[in-house]
């Protein structure tokens, strides 16, 4: 091997063995911070959890603000890339708001789904960056909810009532504590996190069973 192919190797490895103690520290600080809260991570001990040294942790993130930001747009990727594009592949407005429903229930399986519930309740109120990330990403939901809702009473497969903006909020609301009460409840939570949606939006004896999740 020559030693140009060798150092491409080296860099390779480098960025590989940098790309795996990155996603290791920001699973286990999406674990510590859906147990303890923001207020109460421990930078060490997330590093001990992730098989790192702090000195690692603080090569990749700069403070716990940092590493909080970090861990909130993780998750919000993984939600899209989970929940929220298989969605988009349903043909109709309802049908995209039960998939979001479904495949939200199904992600909040995950330890990692936790995170924005649990920072949203301890930021609440406050002006903090990581409370401003949390704030935009669920306005983005709320919007594009609002979309679906508006389309749907177009086209007359969502029942008119109130305004778009208030059902997109009760919806969310709804299915968020659908997922926390029924947390571990597999596969009920799905289920019902479907049948929860479906009643804010007043479709009375829609099929949610069986539909797919994306």
């Amino acid at each position: 091997m020559s030693s140009t192919a060798a150092r491409a190797r080296g860099r390779s490895t480098q960025v590989e063995r940098s790309a795996r103690s990155r996603g290791a520290l920001l699973e286990s600080a999406a674990r510590g911070l859906s147990r303890y809260g923001y207020g109460s991570l421990v930078l060490e001990q997330v590093a001990r959890e992730a098989g790192y040294t702090r000195g690692a942790l603080y090569h990749q993130f700069k403070d716990k603000e940092d590493l909080a930001l970090a861990v909130v747009g993780w998750v919000d990727e993984a939600w899209g890339r989970e929940v929220g594009e298989p969605a988009r592949r349903q043909p109709d407005p309802v049908g995209e708001l039960i998939a979001l429903a479904r495949g939200h229930a199904v992600f909040c399986r995950r330890d990692i789904a936790r995170v924005i519930m649990a920072l949203r309740l301890e930021f609440s109120g406050q002006d903090h960056p990581v409370g401003a990330e949390i704030e935009r990403i669920s306005k983005t939901l709320v919007k594009r909810c609002v979309g679906l809702i508006n389309a749907g009473r177009a086209d007359g497969s969502i029942p008119p009532g109130p305004p778009a903006k208030a059902v997109a909020l009760a919806l969310i609301g709804a299915l968020e504590g659908a997922v926390i009460a029924l947390a571990g409840q597999a596969p009920h939570d799905e289920e019902l996190a479907a049948r929860a949606v479906a009643g804010v939006l007043g479709l009375d004896g829609h099929p949610t069973e069986g539909m797919p999740n994306g």
